[in-house]
């Protein structure tokens, strides 16, 4: 297999479980290709930000999908709705492990 020049082989062995201080001072920002560039400070991932609008679309896809389904109109769009809210529930259950694993954000 040929890498380009400057690129180094990455010999990695089985991924080790991340302790609570390591969270605390940050990963590694191997999704952001900007790090360090000109002194910008590290990406942070925005979890507060994140829960907050999974909450907010929940409660409007609820509202929406069972304010639909109390009208005389096609049933699919409530359907869809009661789907997205499905959906923010699950993104919900990810930020909350995400955060009590000692993610900053």
């Amino acid at each position: 297999m040929r890498r380009a020049p400057g690129y180094p082989v990455r010999m990695t062995g089985p991924a080790k479980k991340r302790t609570r201080e390591e969270y605390e001072q940050g990963l590694p920002d191997h999704h952001d290709p900007t790090a360090g560039f000109a002194g910008a400070p590290a990406a942070q991932s925005a979890l507060t930000l994140r829960l907050i609008l999974a909450l907010f679309g929940l409660v409007v896809c609820l509202a929406g999908g069972l304010g639909w389904l109390a009208t005389d109109l096609p049933a699919w769009p409530a359907v869809l709705l009661l789907i997205f809210a499905v959906v923010a529930v699950v993104d919900i259950v990810v930020i909350v492990r995400r955060k009590a694993r000692g993610e900053p954000g």
